[in-house]
């Protein structure tokens, strides 16, 4: 069993950073598609995985990001058919658990970096939260995002939860997790 122990313990030394990428599905801005392919770079350029919901909107601009600079991306889905996943996913996992999966991609996730966002969003950074999870929300890219910092500082909340802008938000990740 010890031999074992060694084993697992040399394994975890070595695995990769997961930076879950959470924001609004469906239809987004010219601007926010940047920010969004821009994040999903700087992940892959760091040799991180990105995890995310495998949809589209945020989740697809991320991907594809990733996907330019040979990233690996998993996308936790909402659905039971792994077709619905974004062409930018390499490991599509399907729940069949609608928006309860939103509670898998905030607990698989190392960190979350928040671009844009909706009520959905909001569910998965009060989850990330609960889960003791570091949230970073991306300055300037609409939605939940230009907001969430503040109302929770009004709430009391001012740990793991920080906003910086696109140019910062992998780094800051990083120097969160390590």
């Amino acid at each position: 069993m010890h031999g074992l122990m060694m084993k697992l313990s040399e394994v975890s030394g070595n695995m990769k950073i997961r930076i879950g990428v959470i924001g609004s599905d469906g239809e987004i801005s010219g601007d926010v598609i940047k920010i969004s392919e821009k994040i999903g770079r700087d992940i892959a350029k760091n040799n991180c995985l990105l995890v995310c919901g495998g949809k589209g909107g945020v989740m697809e601009a991320v991907c594809r990001g990733s996907k330019k600079m040979g990233g690996t991306v998993i996308g936790i889905l909402p659905s039971l058919d792994k077709r619905d996943a974004n062409p930018y996913v390499d490991i599509p996992i399907t729940t069949g658990m609608s928006h309860a999966r939103n509670a898998l991609v905030a607990s698989c996730s190392d960190i979350v970096i928040v671009i844009n966002g909706r009520i959905g969003t909001l569910s998965e950074i009060g989850l990330a939260l609960s889960y003791g999870k570091p949230v970073i929300a991306v300055k300037n890219s609409g939605g939940i995002a230009d907001t969430i910092e503040e109302e929770m500082k009004k709430m009391g909340i001012k740990e793991r939860i920080y906003s910086t802008d696109v140019e910062n938000a992998v780094s800051l990740a990083l120097s969160l997790v390590k």
